[in-house]
């Protein structure tokens, strides 16, 4: 059994009269990454402030990589690394100097934080910029350092507040493989993010967060299979087939114009090969077949009401 990175019972928080956190549960096994979902005001910052011992909870639990988070913070945050939407790479030095300023606030020898700076230059592609001003770093490349700079202290726990935003696409997915790798060498990462295609690529498990409680939590395929729409599209060559495949399918809807048939469907692989097994008895042939089944968006539009988790907190 995997040993718990984060568990939390009941964690509340409010500011005045308003409520951020409704009493929330979370577990997030070692060695995984959980991505933490939600609408604008969620309470996503919010939570990760709390579980990096940034702010207090009001009332609640939690143990953060192994440590009790009220009584035992300072243990908590020499296990953890946190990296913002808002870099904390200083522009003025370079990429080298600002690990070397990392390495010495963690009290690292001079030889060790040579050494982990050049390591981490490396295994982040920044050697070659390692000696120029920050500031004529790329977003990427800064994001890139920020994390690198999160790696000196070897957190065992990494939270990353919205890393991807605002890069281009092909550094985000550059992002992507170095969290993947680092989870690879046994991290935990607790992600939050508005990017649902980033939570589908590199989450185990997600959490959904609406007005401070969460809503839903699971696996990407598991909370896709909680929305209704998936469907298998059939496309016909003429009119008769689409006729003879809507009355062989009841459940069909079919479209006469692009001379399609859709099905609802899970579009599991048993229900494509029963579907296309009663379609063939009929001698029924099918020129095309698409099977669409509901992604992160339509769990989210579905479940919050809203169309997009543009967050902030």
């Amino acid at each position: 059994m995997t040993n718990p990175a984060i568990t939390a019972r009941g964690l509340r928080k409010s500011y005045g009269d308003k409520t951020v956190l409704d009493g929330i549960d979370l577990d997030v096994p070692e060695g995984t990454i959980l991505a933490l979902l939600g609408p604008n005001g969620a309470g996503k910052t919010t939570t990760v402030q709390i579980l990096s011992t940034l702010i207090t909870a009001d009332d609640g639990e939690a143990r953060v990589a192994g440590f009790d988070l009220a009584r035992q913070a300072d243990d908590v945050r020499g296990a953890i690394g946190v990296t913002g939407q808002y870099s904390a790479v200083d522009k003025l030095l370079t990429g080298q100097e600002n690990l070397l300023l990392m390495a010495d606030l963690h009290h690292l020898t001079k030889r060790d934080g040579r050494r982990k700076a050049a390591d981490l230059l490396e295994r982040f592609d920044l050697v070659d910029a390692a000696h120029k001003p920050a500031s004529t770093y790329s977003g990427g490349m800064q994001r890139r350092l920020d994390l690198a700079m999160t790696l000196v202290g070897d957190p065992r726990l990494i939270f990353l507040d919205e890393p991807t935003t605002g890069l281009d696409p092909r550094s985000r997915r550059s992002l992507w493989q170095i969290v993947r790798d680092l989870v690879t060498d046994g991290t935990t990462i607790f992600l939050t993010t508005q990017y649902l295609e980033e939570a589908d690529q590199l989450a185990d498990r997600i959490a959904l967060l609406d007005h401070g409680k969460l809503i839903a939590q699971g696996t990407a395929d598991e909370l896709k299979r909680l929305i209704p729409g998936g469907h298998i599209e059939l496309k016909f060559a003429d009119a008769a087939l689409l006729d003879a495949a809507g009355s062989a399918l009841a459940a069909g809807t079919p479209d006469p114009e692009t001379l399609t048939l859709q099905v609802p469907s899970d579009g599991s692989v048993r229900a494509v090969r029963e579907l296309l097994a009663l379609l063939d008895e009929r001698a029924i042939d099918v020129a095309e077949m698409n099977v669409h089944t509901p992604d992160l968006d339509d769990v989210f539009l579905t479940l919050t009401g809203r169309p997009e988790a543009p967050a902030q907190h």
